[in-house]
């Protein structure tokens, strides 16, 4: 016989243990099938992103999203043909979305302009926040996407857009009110093809990669620093 605490008790712990396996499960993928992935399953993803933290509830964050043959928009001005004979990672082109994290100022001075919060001072300008919390926001959105992308089966990689910035914007008309945060290649990992890669991600590892993770005794500063 179960007791109900210890049943529920019981379904904690495997909750628990699932999510400790997708965080722990999660890498950054650079080597993509080409197989494409389900609208469907993209919007799952974001739904899921949009129930991150935000301040005031403002969500103030966007995606712009390349799919299949549109995502070389993005290649050809970041990584020109000319220069791809030496990149490394010659498979992340192949990855079938490409998301483009944008978050907006604007929205929370706007948002803390309104009755409820203006008395926080935070409605004047952006300059009144003494933390840029639409950075934040998008960047928690950003992280749940990939954590939910990886409890998905899909692989993705986050990474800067360090070149050719406003050729990107220009490009795909993104309003400079807009703070960028970064890029997310999204797709089905390589080794997921038939005769595809070994499994294990062996191609797939960036330069940091043996570097060692901190224990929580490092981070962790009880009662004050």
């Amino acid at each position: 016989m179960s007791w109900p605490h210890t049943t529920a008790v019981r379904g904690e712990q495997e909750a628990m243990s699932e999510f400790a396996d997708v965080v722990r499960n999660r890498r950054m993928t650079r080597s993509f099938s080409t197989r494409p992935v389900d609208p469907t399953v993209l919007d799952s993803l974001v739904d899921l992103a949009a129930r991150s933290p935000s301040a005031g509830k403002t969500q103030g964050w966007h995606l712009v999203v390349l799919e299949g043959a549109d995502t070389a928009r993005y290649w050809d001005i970041t990584l020109p043909v000319a220069r791809r004979a030496g990149f490394r990672w010659t498979r992340l082109l192949d990855a079938p979305l490409l998301l483009l994290v944008l978050a907006d100022p604007d929205a929370y001075v706007a948002r803390y302009g309104e009755p409820d919060k203006a008395a926080t001072g935070l409605g004047a300008s952006a300059d009144a926040w003494p933390a840029p919390y639409w950075t934040i926001d998008a960047s928690m959105a950003a992280m749940t996407l990939l954590h939910a992308a990886e409890d998905a089966g899909l692989g993705a990689l986050f990474f800067g857009v360090f070149q050719r910035e406003d050729a990107v914007r220009a490009a795909l008309a993104v309003p400079d009110r807009l703070q960028m945060i970064g890029a997310i290649a999204l797709g089905y990992p390589h080794q997921d093809e038939p005769g595809g890669g070994a499994p294990g991600r062996p191609d797939t590892s960036g330069r940091s990669a043996a570097r060692r993770r901190r224990p929580p005794a490092e981070i962790i500063h009880r009662g004050g620093w």
